[in-house]
């Protein structure tokens, strides 16, 4: 998008008033979807938290979880595997009234096999019979979830799940206006069809182009949603968005070109922050070369982290050989690192001594300055460390996606923004069964010991067993090449609004969000 394709869409910051004031921000993309049964990425996540709650949302500050559609719940059952929930009085947009059978039919249609949601594996991997019914393996009688009456919608757990209750924040736990996708199918998500029950509703969609929300006059708690509207615009630019920032076009940035990082980095604007995150590049592992794990650790081994994040992101992010970030008292993975020698060995032992009969390789990573010049290093090690050849390939989100999302890659660029600060969050993507395993990873030694895991309380035991898991996916069969850890870079200047805080998931709920007096 040009930048005088943004004027129109102008946020005049300095005129606002201390509340009804517009929040412009760039979203970075075309979403592929806004039905939270067929969304997978940050963009959408973006989206979902203006048009969705689910029974709980998250602390803006410290990410805990806060009540949402439920007022209130507790824990009983000899493992505290029983989580009880009590809702509010609250209706979908339209009127329609939420209720625990609301929760019960909208979760049974996410995890039922025709859906194909790409998260079913979060809720299946926690409700005691739900993993079953995901697989077509029984019926959805099987799911240990009741409605015991109208506000009181109960869950009974695989075990203790420490972490169950952060984990309904995520939009693989929303309602679904039913009613809307019976009358609307795919079109419900569209305006005028829309049917939602966050804070926002949509108000217009002009694809390519533009999302604009306006508040929901049916929502709970819309006496503190002081934004009378939110406009989402698909900038993939950086350097673009970057601009339209610095020309007041946009209020909140979510992203930085590398090439003005260091101008950057001196505004009272530039929000930066440690985030619980992990870039990596993800191996298909049914290519028939990628499928020897030595060529992977090569690969892997073949790449010095350390000067990527110093020399070219230079953003504060921290090199890593492991794939879950540190959190509480877990330890990641040693991992495998960076050793030239070592990667030639295993190359030359895989059958392809100096690179030479190695195939020409893609990398393929979504439109993004910063993925382009990764990529542009990943290419150059490898040719200098291993002599072998890999192409770029850049797409659009949605094609992106799509590519992954049907295994028609050899190397992609990939990225993980944890919905909560779990291990087991970042692990679960190479489950067997997990519908974001693009790379088609399967190791039933690693399912088993992230089954027994879910099952245990939190402490020092669980994080061990986490801890081999890792190992196991990491050190001994490198599913993934891990490069960093993130820092969250946003552009919002906190003097004018009020209501915004960095936080470890970069997640930033629109109630409660202001212009300042």
């Amino acid at each position: 998008m040009a930048v005088l394709s943004l004027a129109a869409f102008t946020s005049c910051s300095k005129d606002k008033k201390s509340s009804g004031a517009e929040l412009v921000l760039n979203n970075g993309s075309e979403p592929q979807s806004l039905d939270p049964s067929k969304i997978q990425g940050v963009p959408e996540h973006r989206l979902y938290l203006a048009l969705f709650e689910g029974l709980v949302s998250y602390d803006a500050k410290t990410c805990e979880p806060v009540p949402g559609v439920a007022e209130s719940w507790e824990r009983s059952g000899e493992n505290n595997e029983i989580l009880t929930f009590h809702l509010r009085e609250t209706t979908w947009s339209d009127g329609t009234p939420i209720t625990a059978q609301t929760f019960v039919d909208s979760w049974l249609y996410y995890l039922a096999p025709s859906t194909a949601a790409e998260y079913a594996y979060m809720p299946a991997a926690v409700i005691k019979g739900a993993a079953d019914y995901n697989a077509g393996k029984a019926d959805a009688s099987t799911v240990a979830i009741r409605a015991v009456d109208d506000k009181t919608f109960e869950i009974t757990l695989v075990g203790a799940v420490p972490y169950a209750e952060v984990m309904m924040a995520h939009y693989s736990f929303a309602p679904l206006p039913l009613q809307a996708i019976e009358k609307f199918g795919n079109d419900w998500t569209k305006p005028g069809n829309f049917v939602g029950n966050g804070p926002f509703v949509v108000e217009s969609w002009t694809p390519q182009e533009k999302i604009t929300v306006v508040p929901n006059d049916k929502y709970w708690n819309k006496e503190n949603v002081f934004l009378s509207r939110i406009t989402f615009l698909p900038i993939e630019n950086l350097s673009t968005a970057y601009n339209a920032f610095k020309n007041h076009e946009i209020d909140w940035d979510t992203g930085v070109p590398l090439e003005m990082l260091d101008e950057i980095k001196l505004a009272k604007e530039y929000q930066v922050a440690p985030q619980l995150s992990s870039y990596y590049y993800e191996f298909n592992i049914n290519d028939p070369v990628l499928n020897d794990v030595r060529v992977r650790k090569a690969l892997a081994k073949s790449i010095d982290r350390k000067q990527l994040v110093e020399k070219v992101l230079k953003g504060g992010q921290i090199a890593t050989d492991a794939f879950v970030p540190p959190m509480g008292g877990y330890k990641p993975a040693v991992g495998n690192a960076y050793n030239v020698e070592e990667a030639k060995a295993l190359l030359a032992e895989a059958g392809y001594e100096n690179g030479v009969g190695f195939p020409q390789m893609t990398i393929i990573y979504n439109t993004n300055e910063s993925h382009k010049k990764i990529a542009e290093y990943v290419q150059q090690q490898w040719k200098e460390n291993l002599g072998i050849d890999v192409v770029l390939e850049n797409l659009e989100w949605a094609t992106f996606l799509q590519k992954r999302q049907s295994n028609d890659f050899q190397i992609s660029r990939a990225g993980w923004v944890g919905d909560y600060a779990d291990p087991s969050n970042f692990l679960e993507l190479c489950l067997s069964t997990s519908g974001n395993n693009d790379g088609r990873y399967n190791n039933p030694e690693f399912d088993a010991l992230l089954a027994q895991a879910a099952a245990m309380p939190a402490g020092a035991d669980r994080d061990a067993v986490l801890n081999t898991a890792e190992e196991i996916m990491m050190t001994q069969d490198q599913a993934y090449i891990p490069f960093y850890y993130y820092v969250s870079q946003n552009q919002i200047d906190l003097d004018k609004w009020d209501g915004w805080y960095t936080n470890i998931l970069d997640v930033h709920p629109y109630v409660g969000m202001k212009l300042k007096k």
